[in-house]
């Protein structure tokens, strides 16, 4: 039956698992204990080392079992790190000792870890001596002072020493209830400064296999994991959802396209989720020629626009179905999600439709009120997934889930009929020019599918006339050249005069999240700060 309102609620098959995140490795270890759970996939292979689910699991309790020796449930512990092996132990070590695993972008800087130290009231800090030049100890260790909870900083490359820890701790690791907090993750940032979306056992490992479901990965498959475990695209939608199908994991470090091939080509890769970029470099490296991609069979993305003429390059030149979640950080992520079956078109222009156990609506934004279908307004979900609260944050945790349970996104949506969402862009990212709404995503899907554009962000800039102005901040594709005047003709086809952008602006690297997103308020208070000269 076609829908006449925006609410659609997903599938209620499969059912929801009780479970926790130590509960599914245990799980699994039982079913195939010989079967390669984790291969490290490190640029040198004599560097690479390779754990069974056996291993895993025993290597997990002693984790815990040591994290324990430092730590109480309920405590938080830190990660500072790119994705280690050691890394991915410690997600499930964490899960088994009840302890709350915060996740930290190996990226910050002093300034950056500070406040999520602060925030989350860490007692411990998991960290490298240092990674690509970022020297980590150091900086723990400085900022350490300013952190009034945080009692221990251990270092991940005395890894030994710290598990040797646990061999004498004589408590007994009870494993949690499915409904208990497990994981910090801060928000990606683009709008502002980090929140600490506070996640349990039952929505992650739920929320985890539901997408590998629904990107129809097969059990026992081997799934290249490229995504950063500090992001949930990395340590749930990698790991977990992984484990879901007792796949062999292979965990890429930090991405490399040239690398990335190789495992593939290595390992009979047959599954990934990346960020459109990752997939797009990867189709551009020099070896994807000679690489064997033959065993591939699903390919998963999400975060930006991915336009139909690259939907459908991707299917056929990594000859596999092509998906897109859409959601966010607390909702344990993804609360929408296209079908490997769908048309191209539907993958293009949707962000497909709601999760199992989801409920999705989108209501007027003034008034709260369920919206026709076609018309924009903001996305809301309910359902397991919705994060406990942000970390000690009552005031943004109330602002974000209503009395009835529905979480606002904050993203500007529409559904059709046949209940398929397709996102418009930002509630905050809404220009308002002359009275006038104007949804940037409808711009920059036009400059991403023009032969010169590599990326685009169009953002709404402050004008005394106008109130906003519509801007575009533009990156050329490889060995091409940006033409404002080109580019202004091409969209002036398309759109209306007052949506089409008054300033360009050339840009050589866009500020980015962790995950890849990018950050919108950067390039507006750059411009405000006359960071940045129009193109002639």
């Amino acid at each position: 039956m076609a829908l006449t309102l925006s609410y659609s609620g997903g599938p209620d098959d499969p059912q929801l698992r009780d479970l926790t995140i130590g509960g599914l490795l245990r799980e699994v270890a039982d079913q195939v204990p010989e079967r390669v759970a984790l291969i490290a996939g490190t640029p040198d292979p004599a560097d690479r080392r390779e754990w069974t689910y056996a291993e895993l699991v025993v290597d997990a309790e002693r984790a815990a079992r040591a994290i324990r020796a430092h730590f109480g449930p309920g405590e938080r512990l830190a990660v500072w790190a790119p994705n280690l092996p050691e890394w991915m132990i410690l997600e499930f070590g964490c899960a088994m000792a009840g302890v709350i695993l915060v996740t930290v972008n190996p990226a910050f800087q002093a300034r950056e870890l500070q406040y999520v130290l602060t925030q989350s009231r860490s007692a411990g800090l998991m960290v490298l001596p240092e990674f690509r030049g970022n020297p980590m100890l150091a900086t723990a260790t400085e900022v350490q002072p300013e952190c009034p909870d945080l009692r221990e900083i251990i270092r991940l490359d005395q890894w030994e020493d710290f598990l040797s820890d646990g061999d004498t701790w004589n408590g007994e690791l009870v494993d949690p209830d499915p409904l208990d907090p497990c994981m910090i993750q801060y928000t990606s940032g683009t709008t502002g400064f980090p929140k600490g979306a506070l996640l349990f056992h039952r929505g992650l490992v739920n929320n985890g296999a539901h997408t590998a479901d629904r990107m129809g990965v097969s059990d026992g498959a081997v799934w290249v994991c490229t995504m950063p475990l500090f992001h949930t695209g990395g340590c749930v939608l990698g790991v977990l959802s992984g484990v879901s199908k007792r796949v062999t994991m292979v965990l890429v470090e930090a991405f490399d396209p040239g690398l990335v091939l190789e495992l593939f080509d290595t390992y009979g890769g047959m599954a990934m989720l990346g960020v459109p970029t990752m997939l797009v470099a990867m189709l551009e490296h020099p070896d994807f020629a000679s690489r064997d991609l033959s065993h591939v069979e699903a390919i998963c993305s999400g975060g930006s626009t991915i336009p139909a003429p690259l939907v459908e390059r991707f299917e056929k030149e990594l000859g596999a179905p092509f998906t897109i979640v859409f959601g966010q950080t607390e909702l344990s992520p993804v609360s929408s999600m296209t079908h490997a079956t769908d048309t191209i078109v539907d993958k293009a222009t949707t962000i497909g439709t709601p999760m199992p156990h989801v409920e999705v609506k989108i209501i007027d934004p003034d008034t709260g009120e369920i919206v026709p279908v076609g018309t924009t307004g903001e996305y809301c979900a309910r359902g397991y997934l919705v994060m406990h609260g942000y970390y000690e944050m009552p005031d943004a945790t109330a602002e974000t889930i209503d009395a009835d349970g529905w979480l606002h996104t904050g993203d500007l949506a529409a559904m059709d009929e046949r209940g398929y969402l397709s996102i418009e862009g930002r509630l905050k990212d809404m220009i308002i020019r002359g009275g006038e709404n104007i949804y940037p995503r409808e711009l920059e899907e036009l400059l991403f599918a023009h032969d010169t554009v590599a990326e685009a962000a169009v953002v709404g800039l402050p004008d005394d006339r106008w109130g906003e102005v519509v801007a575009a901040f533009v990156r050329p594709a490889p060995r091409q050249t940006i033409d404002k005047g080109e580019l202004f003709a091409y969209l002036r086809e398309h759109l209306a005069p007052h949506k089409t952008p008054k300033l360009w602006f050339e840009v050589n690297e866009f500020p980015l999240t962790g995950s890849g997103k990018i950050q919108k308020f950067v390039l507006r208070d750059q411009w405000i700060d006359g960071q940045w000269a129009e193109m002639a």
